[in-house]
């Protein structure tokens, strides 16, 4: 009988993302895939996630299921820790009462943004919103409840085809706005779900357990981001010309959550354990917009 691997917020750009992937990979040839998310189970119920998992008997859990909306968080404390700390701390009691492994994926949000140079996974850790606390409690209970058999990766600026995320709001405004302001003091990296889907499975591959960071590498800021969105979509034919970008203070684009003004990861452990030769940022970037433009050319 194959044993099976749990893919939690299997809706989500990297749930999607992973389903894309699964049917190539390796890891198909390993597990069975079982997928849910919100519409399926409310993992914030504590008696119904535990039947189901009692019932499943996966030996491989890939928590993509987030509390995201940083914003929102700031007035949904408690809806933020219960799945981004509850759901992690209710998944390890089982891994571990179970012997299975648990992947989870975090956020350069745990960070405070006061650093000059890369974070290392070793890093103290200082969040500056409900968010980010919410996502560190989550790797706390994790490290606490499961620490032999479960891996943290931590991400920064995600983005695809799918979903909602900056790349494709971006490419909207581009095609209704005369001109946009973009942050231009943030500092981070940006990350494509279909590289970190790769890292994701090479860790699971060879059951490499600890903290990751991963991004798609640079030091850019979200006006170079945007820049270099709206050059690939005047490329790949969904923008018709450029407008005017404005850089903008954090100060002149106040949000309800605070985000670190420098939040690069360094990636130098995955690359190095994982012997991965990464593509660029740009090289990601250019090969999600070319899918959504293929998207909308044949939008069946």
């Amino acid at each position: 009988m194959t044993a099976t691997l749990l893919l939690t917020g299997s809706q989500g750009q990297l749930g999607t993302t992973i389903q894309q992937y699964w049917p190539g990979s390796a890891l198909s040839e390993q597990y069975q895939r079982q997928c849910v998310d919100v519409n399926d189970l409310d993992l914030t119920n504590h008696p119904a996630l535990t039947d189901y998992l009692d019932q499943l008997e996966p030996v491989v859990i890939v928590n993509a299921a987030a509390y995201t909306a940083v914003d929102r968080a700031e007035e949904e404390q408690g809806s933020a820790f219960r799945v981004n700390e509850q759901v992690v701390a209710d998944l390890a009691s089982w891994c571990k009462s179970s012997s299975a492994a648990l992947y989870h994926i975090s956020t350069d949000f745990v960070f405070d943004g006061k650093a000059d140079s890369p974070y290392a996974t070793d890093s103290a850790t200082n969040p500056v919103s409900v968010y980010g606390a919410s996502k560190l409690a989550g790797e706390q209970q994790l490290q606490a409840l499961l620490p032999d058999s479960s891996t943290i990766v931590r991400t920064s600026w995600l983005y695809s085809e799918y979903g909602n995320n900056f790349v494709k709001t971006m490419l909207r405004l581009m095609g209704e706005k005369d001109s946009l302001g973009i942050v231009a003091d943030q500092i981070g990296s940006p990350t494509s779900t279909h590289s970190l889907v790769n890292i994701l499975f090479r860790c699971i591959e060879s059951r490499a357990f600890g903290i990751f960071h991963w991004s798609d590498g640079d030091e850019i800021s979200w006006y170079d981001f945007a820049a270099a969105i709206q050059q690939a979509g005047i490329e790949f034919g969904l923008l018709e010309e450029a407008i005017p970008l404005n850089r903008l203070t954090t100060a002149e684009y106040p949000t309800p959550a605070a985000r670190p003004a420098y939040s690069v990861l360094d990636r130098s452990k995955t690359i190095a354990l994982l012997d991965e030769t990464p593509n660029s940022w740009r090289e990601e970037l250019f090969r999600v917009v070319a899918t959504l433009a293929q998207l909308e050319g044949d939008p069946e």
